[in-house]
């Protein structure tokens, strides 16, 4: 399949600046198998070594951070003569090496004619950011699971993704308008892990889809037990648990009364901390006003919380296949909970951070985020129901140039709306720059 952050690695590659990469991303999310196609198709060999399976890798940066020695080390396990150049060098599961992490520092300082890259768990990084870090020595790539586009491609509709990346909205609506709704409803189903939607891809199967979904999720269980505290362990299986039923709340901010009747913050902030620590987990603030920079007005006590993906956001919620099938039920299922953890997901996945706003109980604007010095309100509509009071409150307030509403309806601009179909909203970058 084609992973979009590949030309990112392309770029990391030709950069006269570069230094050894991390490639961050939450478990299961492609970022072995995206080093090894970066390498087989980019450069003439490729060295691999993973830390998880090998002790003798874990021994050689043990000993000290003598960088000849380390080459010479990946070097003899691999059996490839390693040149620098040509020969990309990869370290994967570098987390389970805090001396790895370290010998970046000195691989870019001493050796920083070598291409090397290494990947490694978001939760296993967070736990050496400490001394251990080489802050200011590396480049850093994150791995989304992936985009609709991405699903697209992978499940063979190239051609329609490439037309929404061009925004060729009067070739794709009105004739395809109906099959790229069909594909984001098995979307908001099937979501965008790599072992997901690749089985989906070769075979249609839901059911089997559901399987490996529920594999995955408990995967991350069993990191939970590995990896939390004892003391807070209970505590991030309900938050965790929570989040479909929390995203389905009419107020759409984490309540954590939800979590456990009684519940306060303090009971959970370091639980869901440690969920967004570990990647699975996206946490959106709200903002007290719609101004550059956004950051700037951002609430950390009021918040919602959102899965790394909206297909394990299903699975979390036991939602029945058959729903795919019943039209636009899916996209109004839980109060159309999937469908703003869908945007969520989407705009993350092109590197855009994000809020919302919510000045009182008469007004929400679902998602807010910032393009260059653009502030950008933005209505996701699970239905065809346009009506965009909120919107058009926050607008005229903050005196903003340009809104945006997310919906089933067909591309259209309307003097300071624009109305982008959901299967376009990835494309969300370039639609604000027209």
């Amino acid at each position: 399949m084609q992973r979009l952050l590949l030309n990112d690695l392309i770029a990391w590659k030709s950069s006269r600046n570069r230094k050894p990469l991390l490639l961050y991303g939450a478990r299961q999310t492609g970022k072995s198998w995206l080093l090894s196609e970066f390498g087989r198709s980019n450069y003439e060999k490729t060295a691999a070594v993973d830390l998880t399976e090998s002790e003798r890798m874990r021994q050689l940066f043990a000993q000290d951070y003598d960088t000849d020695r380390i080459i010479a080390g990946i070097k003899t396990e691999t059996g490839v003569d390693i040149t620098p150049g040509d020969t990309l060098v990869i370290i994967d599961e570098i987390q389970e090496s805090p001396r790895a992490i370290t010998a970046l520092k000195y691989l870019y300082e001493k050796a920083g004619n070598y291409h090397i890259a290494a990947a490694g768990s978001l939760m296993g990084l967070a736990l050496h950011e400490g001394s251990a870090f080489p802050v200011g020595k590396v480049d850093t790539l994150t791995l989304h699971p992936l985009s609709f586009l991405e699903f697209l491609t992978a499940c063979g509709a190239e051609m329609l993704a490439t037309q929404i990346a061009m925004l060729d909205f009067t070739n794709l609506e009105p004739v395809f308008a109906e099959k790229l709704a069909s594909l984001l409803r098995e979307y908001l189903y099937v979501g965008g892990m790599p072992e997901v939607v690749a089985d989906f891809a070769k075979h249609r199967d839901c059911a089997e889809a559901r399987r490996l979904q529920r594999g995955i999720l408990n995967t991350y269980d069993q990191d939970f037990s590995k990896h939390a505290p004892l003391r807070i362990l209970e505590r991030i299986r309900l938050a965790w648990a929570s989040i479909p039923a929390q995203l389905a709340k009419e107020n759409r901010k984490f309540v954590y009364g939800y979590v456990r009747e009684g519940a306060r913050g303090r009971d959970f902030e370091e639980s869901i901390q440690w969920l967004v620590d570990y990647g699975v987990a996206d946490k959106v603030c709200r903002v007290s006003a719609i101004k550059q920079p956004l950051a700037g007005y951002e609430e950390l006590e009021h918040f919602k919380l959102f899965t790394l993906d909206v297909g394990l956001t299903s699975a979390l919620a036991n939602l029945d296949a058959k729903v795919i099938l019943e039209g636009s039920s899916i996209f109004t299922e839980f109060k159309g909970a999937l469908t703003e953890q869908y945007v969520q997901q989407q705009l993350r996945a092109v590197g855009l951070r994000q809020f919302y706003w919510s000045p009182d109980s008469r007004a929400e604007v679902d998602l807010v985020t910032q393009i260059d010095a653009q502030v950008l309100p933005i209505e996701v509509k699970a239905t065809e129901n346009l009506r965009s009071k909120s919107l058009k409150v926050a607008t005229e307030k903050y005196k903003l140039p340009k809104a945006m509403r997310t919906s089933l309806s067909a591309y259209r601009e309307q003097d300071w709306l624009i109305n982008i179909p959901l299967w376009a909203i990835g494309a969300l970058p370039d639609i604000a720059a027209l």
